[in-house]
C-alpha cells in the first residue's frame, strides 16, 4: 500500500531527477559556450560533486538531530538559488562556487537522497521495503530519462526567436522551479518520517559486520572513482566534442539510455532473486565496462552511441542489488549508518574524476577516461566476485553473516 509520506517521497525524488537529468545534459556544453576549457568544465563538474558529498556528510550526521524535513528545506534553498544564479553568472570562479553550493553534481550521494533513504523504511511496514526503495530507484531512473529528453528546448526555443544565452538561462531557472516543487513536496511530509529517539544514539557495529562492511566500502569506492572519470556531463560534452553532436540528439540519447537503465531495475530485482545480489552485480556490471571501453574505439557517432546505451542498459543494474546486499549484511540498527557511509565514499571517491576527465582531455588524450573507467570497474567486478560471491545475503531477523575463507 503507497502510504502518503511514500507518495511525497517518491513524488520529490521524480521531481529532482527531472531536473538533474536535464541539466546532466546541459551543464558541459553551456561551459564550454562560456568559453571555458576542457580542465575548468572538469574543474566546476568536480566542484559539483564535492558540494554535494559534503552536503550528504552534513546530512548523515546532523539530519537526525537538527530535522530531516528542515535540512531537506536547506539543501532545497540552496539548489535552486544556485541554480538560478548560475543562469547568469560567466566568472569561472563563481561558476565553480554555485555548482559546489548546489549540489547539482550528475553523479554522487545527493544529501537529499542521503536523507530520503533513511526516511523511506518509516512510511511503509518492513515485508514492503524492497519495494519501496525499487520504486524509488525506478522513479529516479525514469524521471532522469525524461529530463535527458527535456534538454533538447533549447534548439525549439532558439528557433523560437529566443537567443542562445536566453535558451540556456530559462533551462537552468526552469530547474530552480523544479526544486521549489520539490521543498512543497517536503514541506507536505509528516513528523513521522522524523528519527525515532533511539536511533540517535552511537552504535558499535561488531568486528565482523564492520571488516565485511569495511572491504564492500573500498571496492564500492574503486568503481565510483571509475565511474566520476565519465559522468553524464562529461559524456555529453566528449560527444559535443569529438563528433559535434547536437543537444538535441545528446537528449534523445540520454533519454533513451535512461528509460534502458530504469526498465533494467525490474531485471535486476528479478536475477538476483535467482542467482544472487553478487553475480547479478557483477555479471551485468562486466560486460557495460567493456561496452565502455569500446565506445571510443568506434569511428562513427551512431555506432558510438550504440555502445554506449548498451552500456546504459547494463551499467544500473548492479544498484538496486548493491543497496539491498548492503543492508543484509549489518543488523537492521546499522542499516542506515552502512548506506550513508557506503554512499558518502562512493561520492568522495568520484570528486577526483571530472577533474581528471578534464585535465586528460587538455592534454589530447580525449579517449583515455574512457579506457581508465573501464578498467578499473573491471578489476572491481572480479575483485568483488572473487571476495563475495560465497557471502548469502540474511533474511529479516537473522544473525549477521560470518566471514568465511573468502575473505
Amino acid at each position: 500500500m503507497l502510504t502518503r509520506d511514500l507518495a511525497l517521497v517518491l513524488g520529490a525524488r521524480g521531481t529532482r531527477a527531472f531536473g538533474l537529468g536535464c541539466l546532466s545534459v546541459l551543464l558541459g556544453v553551456h561551459l564550454q559556450r562560456l568559453g571555458l576549457s576542457g580542465a575548468q568544465v572538469g574543474a566546476v563538474l568536480t566542484a559539483a560533486l564535492a558540494g554535494s558529498t559534503l552536503a550528504s556528510l552534513v546530512a548523515s550526521g546532523l539530519a537526525d538531530r537538527l530535522g530531516r524535513r528542515r535540512l531537506l528545506f536547506v539543501f532545497g534553498a540552496l539548489m535552486a538559488g544556485a541554480a538560478v544564479a548560475f543562469a547568469f553568472v560567466h566568472s569561472f570562479p563563481l561558476l565553480v562556487l554555485l555548482a559546489f553550493a548546489g549540489t547539482f553534481g550528475a553523479s554522487g550521494q545527493e544529501p537529499f537522497l542521503t536523507i530520503e533513504h533513511a526516511i523511506i523504511p518509516q512510511t511503509c511496514p518492513p515485508s514492503q521495503r524492497n519495494n519501496a526503495f525499487a520504486a524509488f530507484s525506478l522513479v529516479g531512473a525514469a524521471a532522469t530519462a525524461l529530463g535527458a529528453l527535456a534538454s533538447a528546448l533549447p534548439g525549439p526555443l532558439e528557433r523560437g526567436g529566443l537567443e542562445t544565452a536566453w535558451a540556456f538561462r530559462t533551462m537552468f531557472i526552469g530547474f530552480g522551479a523544479l526544486v521549489l516543487v520539490m521543498l512543497a513536496l517536503h514541506a507536505r511530509l509528516s513528523s513521522g518520517v522524523e528519527a525515532p529517539l533511539v536511533e540517535q544514539l552511537p552504535r558499535s557495529p561488531g568486528p565482523r559486520p564492520r571488516g565485511l562492511l569495511a572491504r564492500l566500502t573500498a571496492l564500492f569506492a574503486l568503481d565510483s572513482f571509475a565511474g566520476g572519470l565519465v559522468v553524464q556531463s562529461f559524456l555529453s560534452y566528449w560527444l559535443f566534442s569529438r563528433f559535434g553532436v547536437a543537444v538535441e540528439q545528446l537528449a534523445l540519447v540520454f533519454f533513451v539510455g535512461g528509460s534502458l537503465a530504469a526498465l533494467s531495475f525490474p531485471v535486476s530485482a528479478w536475477l538476483a532473486n535467482r542467482i544472487g545480489q553478487v553475480p547479478t552485480m557483477v555479471f551485468t556490471h562486466l560486460p557495460a565496462n567493456v561496452f565502455l571501453i569500446l565506445v571510443p574505439l568506434m569511428p562513427t557517432a551512431p555506432l558510438a552511441v550504440i555502445f554506449l546505451l548498451a552500456r546504459l542498459a547494463l551499467s544500473s543494474m548492479d544498484i538496486p542489488a548493491r543497496q539491498a546486499y548492503i543492508v543484509s549484511v549489518v543488523p537492521a540498527g546499522q542499516r542506515t549508518a552502512a548506506a550513508g557511509v557506503t554512499g558518502v565514499v562512493r561520492s568522495l571517491a568520484a570528486v577526483p574524476g571530472p577533474s581528471l576527465a578534464g585535465a586528460l582531455m587538455q592534454a589530447g588524450a580525449l579517449s583515455l577516461p574512457f579506457f581508465l573507467a573501464g578498467g578499473l570497474k573491471i578489476a572491481y567486478d572480479l575483485t568483488l566476485f572473487a571476495l563475495f560471491r560465497g557471502e548469502k545475503p540474511l533474511a529479516e531477523g537473522e544473525a549477521p553473516p560470518r566471514l568465511g575463507p573468502a575473505h
